[in-house]
């Protein structure tokens, strides 16, 4: 799928852009779930940009861990929620574009302020129950980082999710065995996560987050293991900062910004596609 990598590598050069112009924000994450959020959205998703907040009649996403929201303001972006040029506001005094996404800003595409970590699958689960209440036929996908599942309230909320048969949501895990402070197995080891999603209830699936055609493949499949009484839940394993050498895998880039020679050095090895902001 020619046209979706083309995609991704645009919306890697926002990234590294973004961060950089801003010296603030996290790079790492974003890179890595690059190939994924471009999926969705330009693929997967049934979405209308002239953006609606209650989501009626339409797929939702949330982000839990909206530290990468480089990802998110440059996805939405080229998939037309708002004007490209916005990007170069990230992290600016005022802008909607804050360093983690917020409601009040009034940002297209944006349904839930994330800043706090482990509290999206909640606000996943609340939405998935509304469409079911609502007989809305759509689904709800939500983001979380491996790290993220340090937090008990997502435990919580994947034991609400199996127990109320929210089987409208898709629910999929940055695997990538980094957090701001270190490889996860270093800082708590998180064991076998696909295994510990199905003692709790869940339907799984392991992708390959860093190839797309294997991508949209799992993300179909998910779709259509919808509506068998369970939730789902992917296992993305990708690299924290891919797509440029110096970032992948190393934890330090979780949330620090590129130099001048270092952006140059990124944007080398990420051809342009769309035309930057």
């Amino acid at each position: 799928m020619p046209e979706l990598k083309e995609i991704a590598s645009q919306v890697r050069r926002d990234i590294v852009r973004m961060v950089h112009d801003a010296n603030s924000g996290h790079p790492g994450g974003s890179l890595g779930c690059a190939d994924f959020m471009t999926a969705l959205y330009f693929k997967i998703m049934k979405h209308d940009p002239s953006f609606k907040m209650d989501g009626i009649n339409e797929d939702v996403f949330f982000l839990s861990n909206g530290h990468i929201s480089p990802l998110f303001y440059s996805v939405l972006a080229r998939a037309g929620y708002f004007d490209i040029k916005e990007l170069s506001t990230f992290r600016l005094l005022n802008s909607r574009l804050q360093g983690h996404p917020t409601t009040h800003e009034d940002l297209p595409g944006v349904r839930v302020a994330s800043g706090s970590l482990g509290q999206g699958m909640s606000v996943a689960n609340g939405a998935a129950l509304t469409k079911k209440l609502n007989n809305d036929k759509n689904l709800v996908f939500s983001l979380h980082g491996d790290g993220e599942l340090d937090e008990g309230q997502i435990w919580e909320a994947v034991l609400f999710a199996a127990h109320h048969k929210i089987d409208n949501l898709i629910s999929t895990i940055d695997w990538n065995g980094q957090q701001i402070d270190g490889p996860t197995d270093s800082v708590m080891s998180l064991g076998n996560i696909q295994q510990k999603f199905e003692a709790f209830g869940w339907l799984t699936l392991a992708v390959n987050g860093n190839d797309m055609d294997e991508l949209v493949a799992t993300l179909e499949k998910a779709k259509s293991m919808t509506g068998q009484g369970k939730p789902i839940a992917i296992m993305m394993h990708t690299i924290m900062g891919k797509g440029v050498d110096f970032m992948e895998g190393k934890h330090e880039w979780h949330g620090i910004a590129p130099n001048d020679e270092q952006l140059a050095s990124a944007l080398a090895q990420l051809p342009e596609s769309l035309g930057d902001y």
